[in-house]
């Protein structure tokens, strides 16, 4: 099978396209083949030698990046009772071990994947798998989100944050994104009620009583997104170099300051389908990129400017 390796970390070019052998599934797995692959900022990071980078390379000769997946089962191993062969499937693969997605076949654990809404497509499924779950588990799981509280989702255009916009929304919660102008039209029509430009306003100008805020960016922006949140508030970091920070400085101020990763969860990914099957969440796709253009498609996401999410094709 066609895969794409990585022996050592690095830029773009350190990903190597190769030949492989198809897995094999073991007791609890399903065989897909690939049909689209959902590219996140871990992804990036991890070739660059940081998040699990080290973990993952200890561990093997080589690393074959990538988690979010959806394709069609084409073996299942003797424990499996959810799927069949022909089913479409998609899901996060085994997040944050080595998912092995970067590939025509991937083997994942039959807890990791939900079967594919038919209404929408397999590039559509790949984007809305760890950056829907992330938000998902974010906002209802760790922020507990209630209807009528103010929320504030900040890079509400990017991957993670234009699900958090549609999720909040759902839960009944008046909504404040924050992106450049030139999102503000695509921000507001996620359901967002109101459109923070921050590169003219501070949040915390402009909002200091938030019941929850959602910080994809970490840094100088934890104090932004800390300001931003009311006496007893919460406020979510996601990026992993800041997580000993942000409870400290939360604490501070009379806020709840956390930091969480995502981990595969079926029932989350369940919700997450059903919610694509109503058209409720809705994937926006920014770029499709081929297999062979894995490179372009890194680099793409190392702009920091992807609008909702990149997926490549396989």
């Amino acid at each position: 099978m066609k895969a794409i390796i990585l022996k050592e970390a690095g830029t773009a070019d350190n990903l190597i396209f190769t030949e492989l052998p198809r897995p094999v599934p073991g007791d609890n797995e399903v065989l897909l083949a690939v049909k689209a692959i959902g590219i996140n900022p871990v992804d990036i990071k991890t070739r660059s030698g940081m998040s699990v980078y080290n973990d993952l390379k200890s561990k093997n000769p080589f690393i074959i990046l990538g988690w979010d997946v959806s394709g069609v089962v084409m073996e299942v191993g003797k424990n499996v009772t959810k799927f069949k062969v022909g089913d479409e499937v998609f899901g996060m693969v085994n997040f944050p071990g080595h998912g092995r997605a970067y590939a025509e076949f991937v083997a994942a654990r039959e807890n990791d994947i939900s079967k594919k809404p038919s209404n929408i497509s397999h590039q559509e499924a790949a984007a809305a798998s760890l950056a829907a779950l992330t938000a998902w588990q974010a906002i209802v799981t760790n922020g507990k989100v209630k209807i009528g509280q103010r929320v504030v989702i900040q890079a509400a255009a990017g991957g993670v944050g234009h699900y958090a916009v549609q999720i909040a929304r759902y839960l009944g919660a008046y909504v404040i994104g924050t992106s450049s102008a030139a999102n503000e039209k695509f921000v507001m029509g996620l359901g967002a009620h109101k459109h923070i430009d921050y590169t003219k306003h501070r949040l915390s100008e402009l909002v200091d009583d938030a019941d929850f805020v959602l910080d994809p960016i970490g840094g100088g922006n934890i104090d932004i997104s800390i300001d931003a949140a009311k006496k007893g508030g919460t406020v979510i970091m996601l990026p992993s170099q800041h997580k000993d920070e942000i409870a400290n400085k939360a604490k501070t101020k009379g806020v709840n300051g956390l930091y969480f990763s995502v981990r595969p969860n079926e029932e989350n990914l369940q919700q997450i389908a059903s919610l694509l099957k109503a058209g409720t969440l809705k994937s926006h796709v920014s770029q499709t990129f081929e297999f062979l253009q894995m490179k372009e498609a890194h680099k793409q996401i190392e702009t920091g400017r992807t609008v909702g999410k990149i997926v490549v094709t396989v």
